[in-house]
């Protein structure tokens, strides 16, 4: 591929865009919907695991440090 093709390749993938015609652009409501929800997730599991994650986490701090 010369650099005139990619450039030209380039201009049409810029210009799909610009008009809204990039099939891969991708659905970005839904994207956001799965990050809130993956929020509300982690804050769930945290919120009723706080004090086991607390303590793996700090064993597994304690078993690295102490192995010296």
């Amino acid at each position: 591929m010369s650099n005139l093709d990619f450039f030209a390749a380039w201009l049409r993938a810029a210009l799909a865009r610009a008009h809204g015609e990039d099939a891969e652009r991708g659905d970005v409501p839904g994207w956001v919907m799965v990050t809130v929800m993956s929020a509300i997730l982690v804050v769930a599991i945290l919120a009723v695991f706080e004090p086991q994650i607390k303590d793996a986490v700090t064993g597994a701090i304690n078993s690295v440090s102490n192995s010296k």
